[in-house]
């Protein structure tokens, strides 16, 4: 099933105004509280805002055509992007967090009232939760039955899906860090505590850029699509009356609805060409209809007059 994501991706615009606006506030209640959690996470807030641009961007960019010096298209634009935002997100994000935790430890600055802070956190956790809640839906709609959630997760090829997803995740886990940060440090009159928390908001957001890196890096070198969408694959090409027997289906993903599958296929002997190409153009119009993400279809076909390898190359 395609993703709605990647044509119409309402998680990212939706995910990149609400952090722009909590990123305002966090830094407003910052400044009025001397809080560094607070500002941490006002940090954290508007990393999030140009992440979601940066993921527009590759969205865009993916979308282009193909060209002579890139004959597949520019669909993996949008995993460089992601890998751009992992970066962003453990440099700046996490980087600048865990300095400002480490600063305030070593320059303490007592915090004053915290019901601002409350406040912010709580409507933060409000509009986190909604986009969070959006991405979770479109994850779960592309979940196959036997995946559990952690497997979709890993499965999932689009960034405007996993990112956002694991952003949101990491932002409210944030948020009840800056909480407690907030409520002990106020609590105790200490505000290491507050430091401490800052840091530890800082060691999340760099666990979830370690892990969206780690995505992007096996999307960029070229990963196959997920295992039930194989099988699947491989049950419709060996259920076809024409084929005698088929090694195993070769797939890359060259952007989140856009896959490569090359199949080596053998025919029955008795066969004409012509009926070989026939089913050759049935294979592949039942593997489109099944799941048309798969774009371009290359089939290496044995069994021809006088089994001469051919190949059969189709493209969009």
């Amino acid at each position: 099933m395609p993703s709605r994501s990647s044509n119409k991706p309402i998680t990212v615009y939706g995910a990149m105004a609400a952090n722009f606006a909590i990123a305002v506030t966090k830094f407003i209640a910052a400044l009025f509280t001397g809080s560094s959690a607070m500002l941490s996470e006002g940090i954290h807030s508007l990393v999030d805002t140009g992440n979601q641009i940066l993921l527009l961007l590759g969205i865009h960019r993916s979308k282009k055509p193909a060209d002579e010096r890139h004959p597949f298209g520019y669909g993996k634009e949008v995993y460089f992007w992601g890998l751009i935002v992992a970066i962003l997100l453990f440099g700046i994000g996490g980087g600048m967090s865990v300095y400002e935790g480490i600063t305030h430890m070593n320059h303490p600055h007592y915090i004053g009232n915290p019901i601002w802070n409350y406040i912010v956190l709580g409507l933060a956790a409000v509009f986190e939760g909604c986009a969070f809640s959006v991405a979770l839906a479109e994850l779960l709609l592309r979940k196959e039955a036997e995946e559990s959630f952690w497997e979709a997760v890993r499965s999932s090829k689009d960034p405007a899906i996993f990112v956002v997803l694991a952003e949101d995740a990491a932002a409210l886990t944030g948020l009840a860090v800056a909480a407690l940060g907030v409520y002990l440090g106020h609590k105790y009159n200490s505000p290491y505590i507050d430091g401490i928390a800052s840091i530890l908001i800082g060691c999340i957001l760099a666990g979830v850029a370690f892990l969206l890196a780690y995505e992007s890096r096996n999307l960029l070198i070229g990963e196959s699509i997920r295992h039930g969408t194989l099988k699947s694959i491989d049950r419709l090409v060996h259920a076809n009356p024409a084929v005698e027997k088929a090694g195993r289906p070769l797939t890359m993903h060259f952007g989140p609805n856009e896959v490569l599958l090359n199949l080596d296929v053998q025919f029955r002997q008795q066969l004409s060409s012509s009926e070989i190409a026939a089913a050759v153009d049935r294979l592949e119009a039942t593997i489109r209809k099944k799941h048309p993400e798969i774009k371009r279809i290359f089939i290496e076909a044995e069994a021809f007059i006088q089994r001469k390898p051919t190949e059969s190359t189709v493209s969009e």
